[in-house]
């Protein structure tokens, strides 16, 4: 359901990107960033050498800025094939698939890509392929049925006890996965001040609500007081116990995660921050200081990954990136079958891959490290969890297990209690119970 007033005229599409923030950040407040990489060994994935190759005449100052990216989002393709090889083919497809799915990365996530690897995994979630026309019918626009729920303009309530607030459909990046892909044509909204009004209201009348998911686009593309006023909202209704933000702010432009920002957000806990890893190479330096900014500040991060073909559809991927994720203080939480979205069948994998994921993964790493398989079932049927089937047998009282090494286990459920317990009577050992009953008869 769109808002009935845009922030700006512009598409997304036809921009880059500068106008957008400067709607979303114009309060002229001055932000310090978040620490520098620590002068160590650089971890896998680091962002470095290809930031010098690609932008090397950027100064920190710049790269540091977090706006600035934003600022110079690559929007067009006559930008990206300046920066990565592309042949006059894959340009003329681009600029075809673009007509319908626009483009934006920022220099950070496009310094993250091997330029020389057509296959490379970031590359695949940030430019656009020929395929997102070519499958783009196989799909639906809105596979979870977003707008049935909406019981006023960017408020999902599909659960019972916990509502999605969709406050703009700007981000920093499209990602081009993403499950509202139908709203990029579109893009370049905020939710003006009467629709934010409704969903509070809305909230504030539904006292069963006690989670608000606040999601986009990406919040965190608003000013940093703008969103402070929703959630300051929020937290003053007395039956709204959680607030959540669902963001990939840490994964495509960790410099937003400053001083300011996790400052506010510590103000108004408890919040919980969901992000969006799909990759090892994404679990950079910046993104861990980040993620560790937002911890020390009072913020638990969670992850939720989408499983995608050709980026982390292996045992051998996840386990290093959620590996990764746990060594940077951050929970893999959601293993997402990718929906259904129009646009993204090039993408999906079949189900029983993310299956086969879990029970390799299952043994084999600490169970922390071991997120949820999860299918947000097409026609708004909600999630629902999957996992390896390890009973093999069952009768009466009884199962036959198998664990991770394939080796075969009873187990038993326990007897009923036929007789009360007399009052009063101390725990016996087994061996002891029989005679200990006889005494009290």
């Amino acid at each position: 359901m769109k808002p009935s007033v845009k922030a700006k005229p512009n598409s997304i599409a036809h921009t880059s990107g500068k106008q957008l923030a400067a709607e979303s950040h114009n309060d002229g407040t001055s932000e310090e960033e978040p620490p520098g990489p620590a002068a160590t060994e650089e971890p896998p994935g680091s962002p470095a050498a290809n930031r010098q190759r690609l932008f090397g005449r950027v100064p920190d100052s710049d790269w540091n800025d977090w706006r600035w990216h934003f600022r110079n989002r690559i929007t067009t393709v006559d930008r990206l094939a300046s920066l990565i090889p592309l042949s006059a083919e894959e340009q003329s497809q681009l600029r075809l698939v673009t007509l319908k799915y626009p483009l934006a990365i920022t220099p950070y996530y496009l310094s993250l890509i091997d330029p020389d690897d057509p296959d490379d995994p970031i590359r695949k979630q940030a430019i656009p392929s020929i395929l997102e026309i070519t499958m783009g019918m196989q799909g639906q626009e809105d596979p979870l049925e977003e707008r049935r729920y909406s019981v006023v303009p960017g408020l999902v309530h599909r659960y019972p006890d916990r509502v999605l607030m969709v406050l703009t459909d700007i981000c920093p990046m499209l990602c081009r996965h993403c499950t509202r892909k139908r709203e990029w044509q579109d893009g370049g909204w905020v939710r003006p001040p009467a629709e934010v009004t409704a969903m509070l209201d809305y909230i504030r009348s539904h006292d069963s609500i006690r989670d608000v998911i606040i999601s986009g686009g990406d919040p965190l593309t608003l000013a940093t007081p703008r969103l402070e006023a929703v959630i300051a909202a929020i937290r003053g209704i007395k039956h709204v116990e959680i607030i959540r933000i669902g963001t990939r702010f840490p994964v495509v432009l960790p410099q937003r995660i400053d001083t300011e920002l996790c400052a506010m957000l510590g103000r108004y806990g408890p919040i919980w921050l969901n992000t969006h890893f799909n990759h090892h190479n994404e679990v950079t330096q910046e993104a861990a200081a980040a993620c560790d900014q937002l911890l020390r500040s009072g913020v638990p991060v969670n992850n939720q990954s989408v499983l995608l073909r050709g980026v982390n559809d292996s045992v051998a991927a996840q386990l290093k990136l959620c590996q990764g994720l746990l060594r940077s203080k951050v929970r893999p939480y959601y293993l997402f079958q990718c929906d259904e979205v129009q646009g993204t069948e090039h993408l999906r994998t079949p189900v029983d891959t993310g299956l086969d994921i879990i029970e390799g993964m299952r043994g084999h790493t600490s169970g922390l490290a071991v997120p949820t398989f999860v299918i947000d079932l097409p026609g708004g049927g909600g999630k629902v969890p999957l996992q390896p089937n390890y009973v093999v047998a069952q009768k009466d009282d009884e199962r036959l297990l198998r664990n991770f090494e394939g080796q075969f286990f009873p187990c038993r459920d326990p007897h009923p209690q036929t007789e009360p317990v007399p009052a009063g009577l101390n725990p016996a050992p087994i061996g002891e119970a029989e005679q200990v009953l006889e005494t009290v008869a």
